[in-house]
């Protein structure tokens, strides 16, 4: 995917409230779907730096929840996926690592964190899994976000 496409994700993928509640709601609608699929992921919700659901299922390490941190400090700073963070600098023909001038054991723009957007307001919180390779972590948030919002608005 190149940064367009997934800047689309995020104009799509947009929340009309987020409160502990729906981010509870949300945690427990990926965990469910991560363990239908068998998937090896940690998942965790946040709002504000607050987080509001973590899981950890078979297969994880706590390595994962680092890598979770790492993500989801690149989605707070920039405002933006990690995959995407990620990809505007490899379509720059750089890296993340090389350019940013960010400490690297404290942010990843590797995929798989998402930023919960609360329509007219912006980027409000994050959404994401560790535990595969990023474009499969970041192709699982974005289905499952879809599938949640979809799921409330019917």
């Amino acid at each position: 995917m190149n940064s367009e496409e997934l800047l689309t994700q995020e104009r799509r993928l947009q929340f009309d409230r987020f409160g502990n509640d729906v981010a509870i709601e949300l945690g427990l609608h990926l965990l469910d779907a991560a363990r239908a699929q068998g998937l090896p992921v940690a998942i965790s919700v946040q709002r504000n730096g607050h987080r509001l659901f973590h899981a950890a299922l078979p297969g994880t390490a706590p390595n994962n929840d680092r890598w979770l941190e790492r993500k989801a400090r690149v989605v707070e700073l920039f405002g933006h996926s990690s995959f995407y963070v990620g990809e505007t600098f490899r379509e720059k023909g750089t890296t993340f690592e090389a350019e940013s001038r960010l400490d690297p054991d404290l942010y990843a723009a590797h995929g798989g964190v998402f930023p919960v957007i609360l329509r007219g307001t912006g980027p409000v919180g994050t959404v994401g899994v560790s535990g595969l390779p990023q474009a499969e972590d970041h192709a699982f948030v974005v289905a499952e976000l879809e599938s949640f919002l979809n799921s409330r608005d019917a």
